[in-house]
């Protein structure tokens, strides 16, 4: 198997150039794909993307389901366009649960089982030319990146708002440290919190108690 590694999304067409390929399966890509990409092959492109969509269009869907407070997600995948997300849909699977407590290797585990069944069929579709369903303008919405203010708690905001931003950094947001709090007049990361009474250090809200079951030392980048 060959492996491409273009350093730009212009690069992409360049490197497909010569391959005469029939499709373009793309999974995990920040980049939008210019038309000179989709028209590389002779089928054009589908995407693997880990939302219900139109739900969550953006790079970091999961981060934002997690953020909301959502009891699930699921997997789409569908044609590619000129903009992010948005071509007609092949195929996709819901019900996939995301945990209160959250395991990062858990939820994984159940996306990829996901794409493993979706990714099959929707190849099959792509080849028998199907031009799949549009999607519902009217439930879209971009998750884009996080602010940067997101890595510092706001004891104003909600209980479960603060808990959901705990949740996300668990989860993982690549790379990125946080969330950030004061703590009795020091900096800790909250690494994982509770809604209901538990051991640890309780915090007041905007609109009641939190409490901090874990948590660590820290020194947060200049705001």
């Amino acid at each position: 198997m060959d492996l491409l590694l273009p350093g730009t999304a212009g690069g992409v067409a360049k490197a497909l150039a010569g391959y005469q390929a029939d499709l373009i399966v793309v999974y995990g890509c920040p980049w939008k794909l210019t038309r000179e990409v989709l028209q590389t092959t002779r089928l054009g492109a589908i995407n693997v993307h880990t939302s219900l969509l139109p739900r969550y269009r953006g790079p970091i869907p999961i981060h934002w389901a997690v953020r909301n407070g959502d009891p699930e997600t699921g997997v789409t995948v569908h044609w590619m366009d000129d903009e992010f997300d948005n071509g007609n849909i092949l195929v996709r699977k819901g019900g996939i649960q995301i945990e209160d407590d959250l395991v990062t290797e858990g939820l994984w585990r159940e996306i990829n089982e996901a794409i493993a069944e979706l990714l099959p069929a929707a190849i099959e579709l792509a080849a028998a030319g199907a031009e799949g369903e549009p999607q519902d303008e009217t439930d879209a919405d971009y998750g884009g990146w996080m602010e940067p203010d997101f890595m510092f708690v706001d004891w104003s905001r909600g209980a479960r708002e603060i808990h959901d931003q705990v949740r996300v950094f668990r989860f993982g947001l690549f790379g990125q440290l946080g969330p950030f709090a004061r703590i009795d007049g020091e900096w800790r990361t909250l690494l994982r919190t509770a809604l209901a009474p538990a051991s640890g250090v309780e915090m007041m809200c905007g609109d009641g108690p939190i409490w901090i079951t874990e948590m660590a030392p820290a020194v947060p980048p200049d705001r």
